[in-house]
């Protein structure tokens, strides 16, 4: 007769407003209390405030006269959407799961690529 192990179930409960967030990069390190601080961001080039364009004699728009702010060119934005804190403990644990979950991929990476150079080429 087998023992049945303890166990228990977690219930997932979203946010009405959950919207997940593509992101490209991240900022952060430990606050004062041990916590660590990551911001996600979107980096992107910057949109003007202002566009002006001269009028042709015929009534269209004609070529570009002004940027407001100038200077855009030099620059990009990171747009932080969101953050998050942990214990330092927390932060051991995700690194574990994201770097099983990292794992996970490169196998599938590289079933894929032993799947595509067979004989038919990954074609059925």
């Amino acid at each position: 007769m087998s023992v049945k192990k303890p166990e228990i179930t977690f219930k997932y409960i979203f946010n009405y407003g959950y919207n997940p967030t593509y992101v490209n990069g991240a900022q952060g390190g430990f606050s004062p209390r041990g916590e660590m601080v990551i911001h996600f961001y979107l980096e992107r080039q910057p949109l003007p405030e202002s566009i002006s364009h001269e009028i042709t004699p015929e009534g269209a728009i004609g070529r570009e006269s002004a940027v407001e702010p100038e200077g855009l060119n030099g620059s990009m934005v990171r747009f932080i959407d969101t953050g998050v804190v942990m214990s330092y403990e927390n932060a051991r644990v995700f690194h574990a799961w994201l770097g099983d979950k990292l794992r996970e991929m490169e196998e599938l990476h590289k079933l894929r690529s032993a799947f595509e150079s067979t004989p038919a080429g990954g074609q059925a």
